[in-house]
């Protein structure tokens, strides 16, 4: 399940998280590379040059999708050569993200900032926090007096790629799920229907566990599939008209591919006959959900939407 998370996270952000078209990325490696921009000697300046056009900054894109950058950092912050003293300034760096990124609404208080740095970094990070490097501490500074978790290799590779893959989902919650209108239209058709199903609430504060711009996006899947289910499967060949359901999450209720096939079925109608109607309306068996994400994915590659889904 993480690894499709992560996989579909990479995809987005590699497709739309650029000003200037797309941008392949990895998880957690581009990521951390691309924040240590280190100023070079005048004899590499030609080579760092090329490395930052084939990089992009991790901040570049931050500020694409944000509109402003972080107050403090640029997207092409030089750092110092030395490496505790870089460390230090990195560590600060991700400090300050994190701080910006959970004032804005962002559930990131399980990430630390040194699960951001590089692996090289992090080490220098530990070796300084557990007094292995004192003069490197006498010259750096007062250390933090919170609790330092130590990780071997391995253990850190695991860490930093979940803590940058979360940094990733809740800049994708705060800065673009906010464009989200919640303004609800007027339907026709949910005068009757819609009486019968429980509301969901688009308040601040009435849930904690998905946001007002997510619940907004259940209130569309519900009303969309209310509206389209009795349309789109009118002439089913696989079982009928599926029976009203509430939809108050983004995995249970969505894995027989009916909800989202009725989003498209409101934007896309010629997929009815050619698609839609071919699918399981009351899915039993491993075999027909996956025959349903079969069909679904035809339907993507036909209009050419197709993002490298895979079933």
């Amino acid at each position: 399940f993480f690894q499709k998370t992560l996989d579909a996270v990479k995809s987005w952000f590699t497709l739309f998280g650029w000003p200037r078209g797309q941008n392949p990325i990895s998880i957690p490696h581009s990521l951390r590379r691309n924040t240590c921009i280190v100023q070079q000697t005048i004899a590499q300046e030609r080579n760092f040059k090329r490395k930052v056009d084939k990089d992009k900054s991790f901040y570049e894109m931050f500020r694409h999708l944000n509109g402003q950058p972080i107050p403090g950092i640029s997207a092409s912050q030089s750092l110092s050569p030395h490496p505790v003293e870089r460390m230090f300034q990195l560590h600060w760096q991700h400090s300050e993200l994190l701080s910006f990124l959970k004032s804005q609404g962002a559930c990131l208080s399980h990430v630390m900032p040194e699960f951001l740095l590089t692996p090289e970094d992090y080490e220098i990070w530990t070796e300084v926090n557990t007094g292995l490097r004192r003069g490197s501490m006498r010259s750096s500074g007062k250390l933090s007096s919170r609790r330092i978790f130590v990780l071997e290799n391995r253990a850190f590779e695991t860490m930093s790629k979940r803590a940058w893959t979360d940094v990733l989902l809740q800049m994708y919650k705060v800065f673009v799920l906010p464009r989200v209108s919640s303004r609800l239209f007027p339907d026709p058709l949910s005068l009757e229907s819609l009486q019968n199903m429980p509301g969901i609430k688009s308040e601040p504060l009435c849930s904690n566990i998905y946001s007002r711009y997510e619940r907004a996006i259940l209130i569309w899947l519900n009303k969309n599939f209310e509206k389209n289910r009795q349309i789109v499967w009118k002439d089913s060949q696989r079982g009928g008209i599926p029976p009203m359901r509430w939809i108050v999450n983004f995995d249970q209720d969505l894995l027989d591919g009916l909800v989202l096939a009725a989003q498209m079925a409101s934007y896309c109608p010629y997929l009815i006959p050619t698609h839609f109607i071919k699918m399981y309306t009351d899915p039993r068996s491993h075999e027909q959900f996956l025959h349903n994400s079969l069909i679904l994915v035809k339907a993507l590659h036909a209009i050419n939407l197709d993002m490298d889904i895979k079933v």
